[in-house]
């Protein structure tokens, strides 16, 4: 372990003269924006609908395809709520134990030879980590920046009202996560060792050939793969470490810190402790995420809610914001765009409903039933829209901090923004939200890590050669993002995450059949357990 970290740290040391060199990571920045420009715009066109609003096209099939989902399998988003709970306290788990439970074998993506990884799951290995650890490493790569200066931006650009279209679009998203995540399992790759290998790039190969769309199939899966690789070097990845170093040098004294122009220092810090963790897998990972993400949610929820109690005379005023501006031409706005697009692009559209990079986290699950880490999956955007964006919102509409002049603000100010909301109610919390921040970044980088590494092995092989250039890669990045200036970079990455949602969200809707049959499969396996 200490070997790798050395040879880690050896080969970073020399991006820092790089990274540091004045103007020289501008200037990359503005050729890579040049050459790339016309995918991020051709990701990020707007459709106009009138003179003050304008609509991101990928909203569409996000919001279309949600609400489909939630009709198609009979409001599953509300239904299967309390029945997702009991799973992840593991109420159900006696389940996988059956001996009458046979698992379906589907075809290996890469061999053609009758070699077939699922089998082993009959012999034994069901996967990796346990439901409640799938659901806090997809957790952790979605609770993070968007839930803070995403919801500051979006309700300065659409009121209170926008608040409300935050909490739909979290419960529609639901629905779109039970899919994917249910999907995600059912045609995973489990290797020899009990290593699982699995995500959209699987289930778009493997099911839609056996739809007789073998073709497709592996052409949207391949570019999945190009997507969440280039999204977590970005996104998920330098953005994080970008803005978690200028909030610490912020609350240490900006230009007069003992950080200010030292990124690359806080930037090999974050790069050996991400490093240390996601050399071990999956598995250390979610042993990292089961106890950062409960911590970092109760924190910010708690904080919240002393929050709203000292100003409890102002709660109902905000409802009242809240309930009456959601239907305003600017409600709409900050609604649709301000949270969907500036919040939750900011954290890989935060929730991620939709983009297809959770259900690779939700694969590794120790599970026979695939509906059964589809319902785990649900919960995601509720707790992470439905609660915290909401508690965020609730938080600067009462605090007084939703104003026009805000809505022009960047990420980094709008944390600020956040930080000065809480700061008037708890004057110590900036010092809290800044720990809170740094860990949403760390949690958020060795979960994407994960996503990334996966979509390498898709597209490069299995190998250890391979997993170990990815993760020096992606260590590389951290110092970076922390250090550059790359905004062109990260818009890219960000429109390669958008972008993710597109071979995704076809092969969601070809096989929702499949869904609807392992949901089926799963509900008789509990009813016929109860009796």
């Amino acid at each position: 372990m200490y070997k790798k970290l050395l040879t880690i740290i050896s080969l970073i040391v020399p991006v820092l003269t790089f990274a540091q060199e004045k103007g020289l990571d501008q200037q990359i920045d503005e050729a890579f924006g040049n050459a790339t420009g016309w995918f991020v715009n051709f990701i990020f066109y707007q459709i106009p609908f009138s003179e003050n609003i304008q609509i991101y096209w990928v909203l569409f099939p996000l919001i279309l395809g949600a609400t489909y989902f939630t009709f198609y399998f009979n409001f599953i988003n509300f239904k299967g709520f309390f029945t997702s709970i009991k799973i992840v306290s593991g109420k159900y788990d006696d389940l996988d134990d059956r001996k009458d439970h046979k698992v379906e074998v589907s075809d290996s993506v890469f061999t053609d030879d009758g070699d077939n990884p699922d089998t082993i799951r009959v012999e034994g290995h069901e996967g990796e980590v346990s439901h409640f650890q799938a659901l806090t490493a997809a957790l952790s790569a979605t609770v993070g920046l968007g839930n803070i200066a995403g919801v500051a931006i979006a309700v300065s650009i659409g009121g209170a009202g926008a608040t409300f279209w935050m909490i739909v679009a979290g419960f529609l998203g639901m629905a779109s996560k039970f899919v994917e995540c249910t999907l995600g399992v059912k045609y995973r790759d489990i290797e020899s060792d009990g290593t699982v290998y699995g995500g959209p790039m699987y289930y778009l190969t493997k099911g839609l050939k056996d739809k007789g769309l073998a073709g497709l199939g592996k052409v949207l899966a391949a570019v999945f793969a190009v997507f969440v690789i280039g999204g977590s070097f970005g996104g998920g990845n330098m953005f994080q470490a970008n803005q978690a170093f200028q909030l610490v040098e912020n609350i240490t004294g900006g230009e007069s810190s003992f950080l200010y122009g030292k990124g690359w220092l806080f930037g090999v810090i974050m790069a050996v402790l991400v490093g240390i963790v996601i050399i071990g897998g999956i598995k250390k990972i979610a042993k990292v995420t089961d106890k950062i993400v409960p911590f970092m949610v109760v924190i910010y929820v708690a904080a919240s809610i002393f929050v709203l109690i000292a100003k409890y005379d102002m709660i109902g005023d905000a409802f009242a914001q809240i309930f009456n501006g959601a239907f305003s031409p600017e409600g709409v706005a900050g609604g649709a765009i301000g949270v969907l697009v500036q919040g939750f692009r900011r954290a890989a559209f935060s929730n991620e409903a939709g983009v297809g990079s959770a259900s690779i986290a939700h694969s590794a699950v120790k599970t026979k039933y695939p509906a059964s880490e589809g319902m785990v999956a649900l919960l995601e955007p509720f707790i992470d829209t439905v609660v915290v964006c909401t508690m965020t919102a609730l938080v600067l509409i009462i605090t007084g901090n939703v104003t026009a002049e805000n809505a022009s603000l960047n990420d980094a100010q709008a944390i600020l923004l956040t930080s000065g909301a809480f700061a008037s109610v708890i004057s110590w919390f900036p010092y809290v939200l800044t720990i809170a921040v740094v860990l949403f970044a760390f949690s958020t980088m060795i979960s994407w890590s994960y996503y990334g590494f996966q979509g390498w092995a898709y597209l490069f092989g299995r190998t250890k050669r391979t997993e170990y250039t990815y993760k020096l890669l992606f260590l590389v990045f951290v110092v970076i993002g922390s250090a550059a200036s790359l905004g062109s970079v990260i818009g890219f990455s960000d429109a390669m995450i958008f972008a993710m949602m597109v071979p995704n969200m076809i092969g969601l809707v070809l096989l929702a059949p499949k869904v609807k049959g392992e949901l089926a499969k799963y509900m008789k396996a509990i009813k016929s357990s109860v009796k």
